[in-house]
């Protein structure tokens, strides 16, 4: 399932692929993939992209003549080029460019969206404007981290997957930037230190620059699709060794999600609140046993 590495991706093959080169001819099919859209308004999508933006998961292209588009690539969705004539899977909107090439938009489950709207609207959009701190595009520090989640009272995993709060982090990511901070999925924000908000902060990074390694290139392969091989150090590794320490991974639902960690090197001891640490008098909040947890409704 893409999420912020692999959207971030997915813009930089696109501003190469369109870089010095014209769409000649825009086309799409009638599926849900263009929710609330016009095809017709698609069709208008020619001439020179002149901006290729990202916020978290979204893809925001704005071409002359005032036009843009806003894509999301929902669970299955790439974008994926090939020579005119060449037929491509589950190819749901394609742009035909100048130079006899075709940048295909491919989505086999229909949850992506397209959405053309004026170039003035991009970032307009209410989607786009729910979105919270992007870890790459403004920045993530510990301190940045804490003020977007600290305040919540999910546990740790899912307030991190809260689009309003960090966008682009998805469950993947979330995973294994836990397991590099040393942090249960089911912390509370208000048990974490100063350093405990540093360190996941340093993590969340780690993880990105991680999938940036290992999945950059023209052609994507999601975890999930035949072929694939899976090099994460925790997500997708239950009942496996933990890469650190040999624990057996474990997995349990939290917010309507699979989430693994290592218990050994995660553990979810008793650990004072924020407001506990402040005195006696202040109160007696502990980190709660495992649970499933609903996610907010503003994650997208």
């Amino acid at each position: 399932m893409p999420e912020l590495p692999e959207v971030e991706i997915a813009r930089r093959n696109l501003e190469r692929w369109f870089k010095g080169h014209r769409i000649v001819r825009a086309e799409a099919d009638a599926t849900r993939v263009f929710r609330g859209a016009e095809l017709a308004r698609f069709t208008r999508l020619t001439g020179q992209v002149t901006a290729l933006e990202r916020k978290g998961k979204y893809l925001l292209l704005s071409l002359e003549g005032g036009h843009g588009l806003m894509a999301h690539l929902g669970m299955t969705g790439k974008f994926v080029r090939r020579k005119e004539g060449e037929a491509v899977p589950y190819s749901r909107a394609r742009f035909h460019l100048d130079d006899g090439h075709v940048v295909h938009f491919a989505d086999p489950r229909l949850f992506g969206r397209m959405e053309p709207v004026s170039a003035q609207e991009l970032w307009e959009l209410p989607a786009v404007k729910a979105l919270g701190r992007d870890p790459l595009t403004d920045g993530l520090t510990g301190p940045q981290l804490e003020e977007a989640v600290g305040d919540s009272k999910q546990d740790l995993k899912v307030a991190l997957m809260d689009q309003g709060r960090v966008a682009g982090l998805g469950n993947i990511h979330a995973a294994e930037a836990l397991f590099r901070a040393g942090l249960h999925p089911a912390r509370k924000p208000g048990t974490l230190t100063p350093d405990d908000w540093k360190h996941l902060a340093k993590a969340i990074h780690a993880a990105f620059d991680f999938a940036f390694k290992e999945q950059e290139g023209e052609d994507i392969t999601y975890l999930e699709e035949a072929g694939s091989v899976n090099r994460f150090r925790v997500y997708g590794r239950a009942t496996g060794p933990c890469p650190k320490c040999g624990t057996t991974v474990e997995s349990f639902t939290q917010g309507g999600r699979t989430t693994h960690f290592c218990p050994k090197c995660q553990p979810l001891s008793t650990v004072p609140s924020r407001a506990s640490r402040k005195g006696p008098a202040a109160g007696k909040g502990t980190v709660p046993a495992v649970a499933s947890t609903k996610p907010r409704s503003r994650r997208r």
